[in-house]
Order: C-alpha cells, then structure tokens, then sequence
C-alpha cells in the first residue's frame, strides 16, 4: 500500500515568500528542502508535508472554498482574523469567512490560488478512531 506524503498547493509567484513566510513564522512551520519552483514545509508534530509551488495562473475557481489547507484550533475566527491582518499588512488582501460556527476560512485570492487557509474547533476532527 502507498502512504501519503503530502499535498500540493499553488501560490502566485510574487506572494511566495509571503505566504512561506506566513507557514513558518505564524504557524510553526519548518522548511524541509526548497527548488526554484516549490518549498516542502513540516508543521512541528505533524507527519504530513505541505508542498507551495510558485504559480503566474491568473484564474480562481468560484468554488475554490472547497479546498482548503486545514487546521484546528480552540479560536478558529479570532485566529484566521490575526492571520488576515498579518497577511494585509503585507500588502496581500486578506477577508475571514464561515462555513458554519465553528468552521472559518482565510481567502487570500491575490495569493492562493484555488484553495483558502481552514481553521475549525478541535472537537470537528474528533472522529472516534
């Protein structure tokens, strides 16, 4: 049986580093190796790898909410805001929107490409196994 290594995600080429820099430095993130087109990140305790590969793709999905890079957390909204704010601030437009009340997601179209960061209360992935 194949295991799963890790996903794939494109980000606009002249917000690459931003948004590297947004996995590192706000959440704890790791570079594992780098080429000119891509980056390898690692949050510290997972066992899945996150792959950004620099894009010029001017197009966005209408339904590009579905895909989503996800994460847990005890303060979804309060913690994508600080991450739109830290995004802004950079210069790259960011808005929080929700799927519900307890699931909230970052989309940064400027910089993302078809896919928004996910934050969601710890109890949704509690899937008994």
């Amino acid at each position: 049986m194949m295991q799963f290594n890790h996903v794939a995600q494109r980000v606009v080429g002249r917000h690459f580093e931003s948004i590297v820099a947004l996995f590192v430095e706000r959440l704890g993130f790791v570079e594992l190796r780098r080429t000119e087109r891509a980056i390898w990140l690692r949050q510290l305790g997972a066992n899945i790898d996150l792959q950004l590969s620099r894009s010029e793709a001017t197009h966005r999905e209408e339904d590009r909410l579905r895909s989503q890079i996800s994460f847990l957390s005890e303060t979804p909204e309060a913690d994508l805001r600080d991450l739109a704010q830290w995004l802004s601030e950079r210069g790259i437009p960011a808005t929080v929107g929700a799927y519900s009340d307890r699931e909230f997601y970052l989309d940064a179209p400027d910089a993302l490409v078809d896919v928004v960061i996910e934050a969601m209360r710890p109890e949704l992935a509690d899937y008994g196994m």
